[in-house]
């Protein structure tokens, strides 16, 4: 449990003395790399993921100092063909850098991973103007599916050629065995996984750490399956060849005691030749006993090279607390004192101190158990051109004797999870042997000696020598099985297996039933009204359309003039007799008349 109280955790500030101009600074950001960003830039990707992209790697490299004497970087993007948007060398300062990443566009195509790996090789890494100067070739790929070329023979090349190639997979897409056959091993530390592009600032954390890792941290310590990254203090400050040997917490185990006349110094430079990493454990099992339980060293130091504190656990027997002591930015020695839950560290019996250092807090263990988590302000790379010293009284040379089982520093802060104190008996008792005097004792009691004369006194005799060794205790019984651990994250997706041998034809199929027809669709909504087109040549005349409707009657024409006399009719036919009129009055007598003409009928109806 991490205990977060301001009572039983101080933070100190102490002025630092400036150091020579001759003493050097090392750590990650001062590290010497050439280090290459081979990023994914296919139709897959998308305009705004690769905007994402182009951040991280800004983040990324915001941790190294980007100057022609530490780290350059160079940016390929890639699809169908590799496309160098950064060289190497090209930008001398971290904001000019970020500035062309920025300003990077995105390309677009299919996934030509193995095609980009082997340009960064032949093309990119070979233009370096430091090849005798560079510690550290690096190249990062990014990339979010599978390639469509082999990625195998330009990996192994570039391993060949002592480039370091981290791969990092994001989305759902990407093969684990592909993502393998890229990186370096073991795949643990060298293969990165992000969900999605969304995600991918989760690992940016790792992914700084690891690149860091890489460059201060270039030896390993064999631990059970596999090997860490770190530094093995007990061989790297020669405590085996100056200390004397001793049985250690367990029969397999051995320690060293270190006497007040053993000098365990060695320079900076030849321990720590490119500084700390930002986050690391230190780890120690050790043994307090008589004066030096009740006294306060430096159980590690880093001095520079006048002197001042660098790094460093001190151990106070008077008041039972742990102290750890780095650098700041300001310029000014960081000291966190852990108060509580350290009592028993100076029982006398064996122990293993473990914390856990971060950019922004430190963390202390003993023997498995959380005791205490406090801030701390950012740090500065170390000055290597000092000593580092074991067991030594603050602000002297005089050393503290003390036994010494493990001393260890892993550059991976994930270690923490993984170093165990069940080198300790009191820790994990099962199947284990014990060395401690109270359950180690084998010895054989003899008969009890003659009485002495009366009278005479004896002289007190000589301690006898130390006896040998006893034999191993039996083995114990076998532990209860462990409970069941929590199920682990589901894997990625595995590679498309190889096509199949083509099947034998199948037999032919009864006909269906003929399917009802469909429903008939919704006309679709009317087309926008189209631009009028060229003038054509006329048609040819249509059919007559139908009569019209009757029309309005018009209004009264004016009269026209006589019309000309009409040809002379056909003589009409012979009328019906009228009725009889009225007699008329009687007439006077007239004058005889002239005898007339017979009269035709034709006269008398046109005249």
């Amino acid at each position: 449990m991490l205990l977060w109280s301001v009572w039983s955790a101080i933070v100190l500030l102490t002025p630092l003395v400036a150091a020579d101009e001759d003493d050097v600074r090392a750590g990650c950001s001062t590290a010497v790399n050439d280090l290459v960003y081979i990023v994914d830039g296919s139709w897959s990707v998308g305009f705004s993921d690769f905007e994402t992209a182009k951040q991280w790697l800004i983040n990324i490299t915001s941790q190294f100092d980007i100057s022609s004497h530490y780290t350059q970087v160079a940016v390929i993007q890639y699809s169908d063909t590799p496309r160098l948007e950064i060289s190497l060398g090209k930008h001398q300062g971290g904001a000019d850098l970020i500035q062309a990443i920025r300003s990077i566009t995105y390309l677009g195509g299919n996934t030509q991973t193995g095609r980009a790996i082997k340009f960064a090789v032949d093309h990119v890494f070979a233009s370096s103007q430091r090849v005798s100067q560079v510690k550290n070739r690096i190249a990062v790929v990014v990339t979010d599916g599978k390639s469509q070329d082999d990625v195998v023979d330009a990996s192994m090349e570039a391993r060949a050629q002592g480039i370091t190639v981290f791969a990092v997979g994001v989305g759902s897409e990407i093969t684990t065995s592909e993502l393998v056959s890229i990186a370096n091993k073991p795949s643990s530390t060298y293969v990165l996984y992000a969900e999605d592009y969304t995600n991918i600032d989760r690992i940016r954390d790792s992914m700084e750490q690891k690149l860091c890792e890489e460059s201060v941290c270039p030896t390993r310590i064999p631990v059970a399956s596999r090997d860490e990254k770190g530094f093995e203090l007990m061989l790297g400050m020669n405590v085996q060849t100056k200390a004397k040997k001793i049985p250690g917490s367990l029969t397999s185990e051995t320690a060293f005691a270190l006497a007040a006349s053993t000098d365990i110094t060695e320079n900076t430079r030849d321990i720590f030749p490119e500084g700390l990493p930002p986050s690391y454990v230190f780890v120690a099992t050790l043994r307090l006993k008589g004066s030096s339980s009740k006294l306060t060293f430096d159980l590690w130091r880093v001095l520079s090279k006048d002197k001042e504190i660098q790094a460093a656990v001190t151990l106070s027997g008077k008041d039972k607390t742990v102290i750890f002591t780095t650098t700041s930015v300001t310029e000014t020695e960081q000291k966190v004192i852990f108060k509580s839950g350290f009592q028993t560290l100076y029982d006398g019996k064996w122990h293993q101190l473990k914390i856990l250092v971060r950019p922004r807090h430190v963390t202390s263990f003993l023997d498995d158990q959380s005791i205490e988590e406090v801030m701390l302000e950012p740090v500065e790379p170390i000055y290597i051109n000092g000593e580092t010293q074991l067991a030594k009284r603050r602000g002297t040379d005089i050393t503290v004797p003390v036994e010494i089982q493990k001393l260890r520093l892993y550059c991976d802060p994930h270690q923490s999870e993984r170093e165990t104190a069940c080198e300790i008996y009191s820790v994990c008792p099962l199947n284990r042997t014990s060395t401690e005097e109270e359950e180690d004792c084998n010895c054989v009691v003899g008969p009890p000696g003659q009485r002495g004369l009366p009278g005479r006194m004896g002289f007190r005799g000589e301690k006898g020598r130390e006896g040998p060794p006893g034999p191993d205790g039996k083995p114990g019984k076998d532990g209860k099985p462990g409970e069941i651990g929590p199920a682990g994250l589901p894997g990625m997706k595995g590679e498309d297996g190889p096509p199949g041998p083509r099947g034998e034809p199948g037999l032919k199929g009864n006909m269906g039933d003929r399917g009802e027809p469909g429903l008939s669709g919704e006309p679709g909504a009317p087309g926008p009204k189209g631009l009028p087109g060229e003038s054509g040549e006329p048609g040819p005349p249509g059919e007559a359309g139908p009569m019209g409707e009757a029309g309005l009657p018009g209004t009264g024409g004016l009269i026209g003039p006589p019309g000309l006399k009409g040809e002379r009719g056909d003589i009409g036919l012979t009328g019906a007799a009228g009725p009889q009129g009225a007699p008329g009055e009687l007439g006077r007598d007239g004058e005889p008349g002239i005898p007339g003409a017979t009269v035709s009928a034709e006269s008398f109806f046109f005249h």
